[in-house]
C-alpha cells in the first residue's frame, strides 16, 4: 500500500482549510458608507466572512475530512471524497463571482481548488490508501480464541488457576 498519496492528500486538506479560513478574514473589496452629518463618504473593507459566510464551515469540513480520511475505508472513503468535492464548489463559485478581484477572493478560489484536488485523489485512489486496520477494531468471537476471563469470574471460577 502506498502511503505517499495519503500524506499528500492530508497536507492538501490542511492547506485548503488554511486558505479558506484566511479568505474569510481578508478584505474582499470595499463598501461606501456615508459619514452622518457630512458630505464625506468612507470606504469600508468588507471581510470574506461577510461576503461568503460559509467559508469557515467549509474550512472546518476540510479539517474534518482529515479525520474521516484516516478513519474510513472502502466505499465510505469514496463517499467522503464526493462530499468534499461538493463542498469545494462553493468557495470557487463565490470567489469567481466576487465583484472585484482581491486577495481574499483569490484565496477562496485557491482553497476550493485544493479541496477539489484532494477530493479527486480520495475518490480515485482512496481505496488503495492505507487505513486503520483490524488492530483498532474490537475483536470478534471467531478471531478471539482466548477464554473470556470476565465470564470465568462471573461463573465463580479462578481464571488464574493453573490446574484448570
Amino acid at each position: 500500500m502506498a502511503k505517499r498519496p495519503l500524506w499528500i492528500t492530508l497536507v492538501v486538506l490542511v492547506l485548503a482549510a488554511t486558505a479558506l479560513w484566511s479568505a474569510s478574514a481578508l478584505a474582499w473589496g470595499g463598501r461606501a458608507e456615508p459619514r452622518p452629518g457630512t458630505d464625506v463618504v468612507l470606504v469600508v473593507d468588507v471581510p470574506g466572512s461577510e461576503v461568503a459566510p460559509a467559508l469557515v464551515p467549509v474550512a472546518l469540513l476540510a479539517l474534518a475530512g482529515i479525520a474521516g480520511l484516516l478513519a474510513l475505508s472502502g466505499a465510505w472513503r469514496r463517499l467522503l471524497g464526493v462530499l468534499l468535492a461538493a463542498a469545494a464548489v462553493y468557495p470557487v463559485w463565490v470567489g469567481l463571482g466576487a465583484q472585484a478581484l482581491s486577495w481574499g477572493s483569490a484565496l477562496a478560489v485557491a482553497g476550493g481548488v485544493l479541496l477539489a484536488v484532494a477530493a479527486a485523489v480520495v475518490v480515485l485512489t482512496g481505496h488503495r490508501m492505507p487505513h486503520m486496520g483490524s488492530r483498532y477494531s474490537a475483536p470478534s468471537d471467531s478471531r478471539n480464541a482466548q477464554p473470556d476471563l470476565w465470564q470465568s469470574l462471573s461463573d465463580g471460577d479462578d481464571p488464574t488457576d493453573a490446574q484448570r
